[in-house]
């Protein structure tokens, strides 16, 4: 696998951090961190399910769509510690894993449109694809470990609040997406890092291009002559003495 050329693996990790960034966008929108079912024993009345989100608060009728309360400021008061450190937390893994996948678009583009022989007066300002690909995959790695560790928390939170109060809570599908999503973001570092690690033969620091010299620079370097060459120019100058009978 060398690191000029643009691989599979390169376009297979974009896509999947791409992937990832929209399944974050989906959860971070979705009302559906928690569900808090309120039952009844009246048998004129409905029970109420009261959908819970990071930014709005939806309470419905069992068999109905529409939201009989409706809270559209629920943000600026938000009152579970969980779902207040994901209100931060979700938006940074986002914003980190969008650099990432800029850096890697970077990479790519760099590799498929560059041309070979650099130009010695700008070799020291050229972008490095395989670096970039490299500080991608640890872009991943951390807006991985952002968007995880809070989303788990819900669901130990959760069990936290019915232990408190009544066990009417429970997490909803925002969460499976979010640490799916996570796992989207940790599948793109660990093929990023793959990449590198067949490039890190390459005797340039990760920082620095690819080219370690420019080639044209020594194609046309005099070779010394070789041993025997100069020997045979000592043998034809020697002169050849016989004897006379």
């Amino acid at each position: 696998m060398g690191c000029r050329d643009v691989h599979a693996a390169t376009v297979l990790a974009f896509l999947s951090g791409t992937a990832s960034v929209a399944g974050l966008l989906a959860a971070v929108l979705l009302p559906n961190w928690r569900q808090m079912r309120l039952y009844t024993f009246n048998k004129n009345e409905r029970n109420v399910t009261v959908y819970t989100g990071l930014w709005i608060k939806c309470a419905r009728f069992d068999g109905s769509r529409d939201c009989v309360i409706y809270d559209p400021q629920w943000y600026t008061a938000v009152d579970q510690l969980d779902l207040r450190v994901l209100q931060f937390a979700l938006p940074l893994s986002m914003l980190t894993a969008v650099s990432a996948l800029f850096l890697c678009l970077i990479g790519m583009c760099n590799t498929a449109f560059v041309s070979s022989v650099p130009n010695i007066k700008l070799a020291k300002c050229l972008v490095n694809s395989a670096g970039c690909h490299l500080v991608a995959g640890l872009l991943f790695l951390l807006a991985c470990a952002i968007c995880l560790t809070p989303s788990i928390w819900v669901i130990f939170y959760n069990n936290y609040l019915n232990r408190k109060y009544e066990p009417v809570f429970s997490f909803d599908i925002s969460v499976f997406i979010a640490i799916a999503s996570a796992g989207g973001l940790f599948f793109t570092s660990v093929l990023l890092f793959l990449w590198y690690c067949a490039c890190k033969s390459l005797p340039s620091p990760f920082w620095q291009p690819l080219y370690s010299h420019v080639p044209s620079m020594h194609s046309y370097a005099s070779q010394p002559y070789s041993a025997r060459s100069r020997l045979s120019a000592i043998e034809i100058d020697i002169p050849v003495v016989t004897h006379a009978s």
